[in-house]
């Protein structure tokens, strides 16, 4: 039997994540299967060939991509190449679609069919790109329930796979356990500060959220902050913070990553709107939702939004459920008062939890599985 060839490509380290599982759920199926094209060290212990390193992809913000982007243009058309003179059954993008989409584009122009696994933000603010995503893409793998109508309108085929840190988060959170873990007393109120993960993120958000603290506490004396951070740079940037607002007495605790312990700790959650937002919500925590974005990029892009909200447990509710405030409104005496105001009521924190389990129980689906056995049967049918 003719092996089965799978290129595969991820431009971060969470595609890279995404792609191992991917890979190692595939191989259970399609014993000997080959894979090459782009992943990170995961992805390469999975069995994956990468032809390039995924560090020259894993860049964030217009600037660093300017910079990058002779390079990662050569990588593509290198990729191109390869994959047309080495025909591959089934080419797969995991996320990274401003790379991805275009490269597989040709590749379905040229009879290989093409999977993108995660869908672009088109719900939020991209939905003019739809055209060239059916240009692109043979079927969709989506993670968030209420993605497939929006492709299927457009024409192009999807399956809803759910997501995997619904699989990887228990569905009751054990809250004396992560306490215990990160060795914080049992009782005592502790709000956990996210100001993102990146850089960019951190030169926008840190003083925010040291004043913040500062206006928390002065509103509720006996809180304390856990502030997980997931590198080098980024705590460098938040103690910079610290000592710009003379924060350096603020009861607050920095961590090496660890944010789902520090979350499921912690009795409110601030956080920057982005993917741990939804980790907030699978952890079933309270939350304020925060961002701020260059005015110029603010400007640019708010008007081309066309949901009310930005943060998934909102999207995913369809209403809000959690407060956002976003750019001008995000000042430190708002976001005080959210957060107080979610410390303050706890009938209102049982009705989110309740919320958030309903989100939880709707995305836990056993992901990788379900897309290993999605693109298996589109093999065996294209084989067959």
């Amino acid at each position: 039997m003719e092996q089965v060839r799978i290129g595969i490509v991820a431009g971060e380290a969470s595609g890279d994540l995404l792609g191992s599982h991917l890979v190692t759920a595939l191989k259970s199926r399609l014993p000997g299967a080959h894979f090459e094209g782009i992943g990170g060290p995961k992805m390469i212990a999975a069995g994956v060939r990468s032809l390039f390193s995924l560090e020259t992809l894993a860049v964030r913000g217009y600037v660093e991509a300017l910079r990058n982007l002779p390079a990662i243009l050569r990588i593509r058309r290198r990729l191109r190449r390869h994959f047309l003179a080495n025909r591959p059954h089934l080419f797969i993008g995991v996320d990274a679609p401003d790379f991805n989409l275009g490269l597989a584009r040709v590749l379905k122009a040229a009879g290989i069919p093409t999977f993108q696994y995660v869908g672009p933000s088109v719900w939020a603010w991209r939905a003019g790109r739809l055209r060239k995503i059916r240009r692109a893409v043979s079927h969709m793998l989506l993670l968030f329930p209420f993605e497939p109508p929006i492709y299927e309108a457009a024409g192009i085929p999807a399956t809803y796979v759910g997501h995997p840190l619904a699989d990887l988060l228990p569905l009751v959170p054990d809250r004396a356990a992560a306490r215990e873990a990160l060795r914080l007393p049992p009782e005592g109120e502790i709000v956990a500060l996210l100001p993102g993960s990146r850089q960019s993120e951190l030169a926008l958000m840190a003083d925010l959220f040291v004043k913040t603290a500062q206006a928390i506490l002065r509103l509720r004396p006996g809180v304390s902050f856990l502030v997980p951070l997931v590198t080098r740079e980024t705590r460098d940037r938040f103690e910079a913070a610290l000592y710009a607002q003379q924060a350096q007495d603020l009861p607050l605790r920095m961590l090496f990553g660890h944010a789902h312990a520090a979350m499921t700790a912690a009795n409110a959650v601030l956080v920057a709107s982005g993917t741990a937002t939804l980790e907030a919500a699978l952890v079933k925590r309270p939350m304020v939702i925060t961002y701020r974005v260059p005015t110029l990029t603010y400007r640019l892009m708010w008007p081309r939004r066309y949901l009310p909200y930005v943060g998934l447990p909102n999207v995913l509710a369809g209403r809000f459920v959690v407060p956002e405030l976003l750019q001008n409104d995000a000042t430190p005496e708002n976001l005080a008062q959210a957060v107080c105001n979610l410390l303050a009521h706890s009938r209102f924190s049982a009705g989110l939890e309740a919320e958030f389990l309903r989100m939880h129980e709707l995305m836990r689906r056993s992901n990788a599985e379900q897309v290993a056995a999605t693109i298996a049967t589109f093999l065996e049918g294209q084989r067959g």
